[in-house]
């Protein structure tokens, strides 16, 4: 990448370069200051520098970028820099909210994520020749998933990089090399080592505050992907709507229709049954989601460790179940953001002090949003108006109780563009696109055809 601009000025008399790399000079979010490095430059030629003066820049900036080292994150010091390198990237981006640690360090951690059983997973760090950390990157791998697609794909992801694309080529052809070595053929990226609902996809549209486990990027990313080779997989949109917008009279019929079925009821659970509702929840998923590409059978442990992992936050009013004749059969599952109730305010440690502040502002619901993360209905009663009737009697339940909540709106994250029913099904509740993120792929043979997710 070019040098963009060049500062100039005095220190202990001695005039100091500053090479800045940034597609505008004011995008502050964007840039890198290379290390200082002298010049005997006239003060009569500042602000006008001779081709003798830009040769040597130039060089400099060579020699710099020749000297990029890659380490591998494998000691508690190098696990630190590998969460804190985002900071400076976002210090002056005021939509940045910095993840909680544990929820990054837990992907890494073999005691806590359970696809190392089957899988494996590596992070790395990217330094300049002034030993600055420029990037970083992970790649991993199960076997159940890697095996879902034609050929095995593995994934990378929590990318962070400077507006430079030698050194994001570098993350990405680490991460490719090490997933080649493991028998892989592709990568997705940037998703998780974990489920969907986290981590998952590039931010290409709808700069706005990041809800709780959702990916947030500068919109240069996009470009180093696609200059890479990535291909987007699947586009996955959260659609918005505000509680207060009233649903329309043609829809709200049809709803009501639904709502009269004989065998059919929607409900959400009572914070008294959520052991039942971990069960309900695994029983539709693994009957809704499993033939889907990359999606493996959830576990009964993983089914309850998602609700363990929920229980400090969840609002049952956001559990939503469709039954038929007292079976589960359908869920439609969301959360109050996390990000407004704590996680912005704590620098990445809850502690006693975000305790506090989860209880203040739950107590005076200064959470705004309420935050859907996944929805599936069993084959078997599919294309039968449940989805319709679960969505709409959810949505009328929150719009009704609004005076009790103090939810504004409901964003409904991760409708891929492969599922048009449920991008239908979103518009007809009065939901707008709101976010755009990206799921790229990479094939290692460049010779191969590549393929886009099948529409279901």
């Amino acid at each position: 990448m070019p040098i963009r601009a060049i500062y100039l000025s005095l220190r202990q008399n001695k005039y100091c370069i500053f090479l800045l790399y940034t597609d505008k000079v004011s995008a502050l979010t964007s840039l890198c200051l290379q290390p200082i490095i002298h010049l005997d430059i006239p003060k009569q030629r500042i602000g006008c520098l001779h081709r003798e003066d830009v040769s040597v820049l130039a060089d400099f900036d060579r020699r710099t970028r020749e000297r990029m080292e890659i380490k591998k994150v494998d000691t508690p010091s190098l696990a630190k820099v590998f969460l804190e390198m985002p900071l400076s990237l976002y210090a002056a981006d005021k939509n940045y909210i910095r993840p909680l640690d544990d929820d990054v360090e837990n992907v890494f951690n073999p005691q806590k994520n359970g696809l190392f059983s089957i899988g494996d997973c590596c992070r790395w760090l990217l330094f300049d020749d002034n030993g600055t950390v420029i990037g970083r990157i992970a790649a991993f791998f199960d076997q159940v998933t890697a095996k879902n697609y034609a050929q095995p794909t593995g994934g990378c992801g929590f990318f962070e990089c400077i507006n430079d694309e030698k050194a994001a080529f570098q993350l990405f052809d680490t991460a490719k090399g090490w997933l080649m070595e493991r028998g892989m053929e592709a990568m997705d990226g940037p998703i998780n080592f974990g489920s969907r609902e986290r981590w998952w996809g590039l931010l290409v549209d709808g700069f706005v505050q990041p809800c709780y486990c959702s990916n947030y990027n500068p919109p240069y990313y996009q470009r180093l992907f696609e200059a890479y080779g990535f291909q987007v997989y699947f586009k996955q949109y959260t659609y918005r709507r505000l509680t207060d917008e009233k649903i329309e009279d043609r829809y709200a019929a049809k709803a009501k229709r639904i709502l009269g079925m004989k065998g059919y009821h929607f409900d959400y659970i009572k914070r008294n049954e959520l052991a039942r509702a971990a069960q309900q929840f695994r029983t539709v998923y693994n009957q809704a989601w499993v033939n889907h590409d990359g999606i493996g059978e959830m576990t009964e442990m993983q089914a309850n460790k998602l609700m363990k992992d929920l229980k400090s936050i969840i609002d049952p009013i956001g559990l939503w179940f469709a039954y038929y004749e007292g079976e589960a059969v359908g869920f439609f599952i969301s959360i109050p953001d996390v990000n407004q109730l704590v996680v912005k305010y704590v620098k990445g440690k809850v502690g006693l002090k975000g305790l506090l502040i989860l209880l203040w502002n739950k107590w005076f619901k200064r959470c705004k949003t309420l935050f859907g993360i996944v929805f599936g209905v069993v084959p078997a009663h599919q294309r039968k108006g449940v989805e319709v009737g679960l969505v709409m009697e959810s949505a009328r339940v929150i719009v009704g109780k609004k005076a009790k909540t103090g939810y504004e709106e409901l964003q409904m994250n991760w409708i891929g563009d492969f599922n048009p029913k449920m991008m239908n099904l979103a518009q007809q509740i009065g939901a707008r696109v709101y976010k755009t993120h990206h799921t790229y792929r990479y094939l290692f043979d460049r010779t191969k055809p590549f393929e886009r997710h099948p529409v279901l």
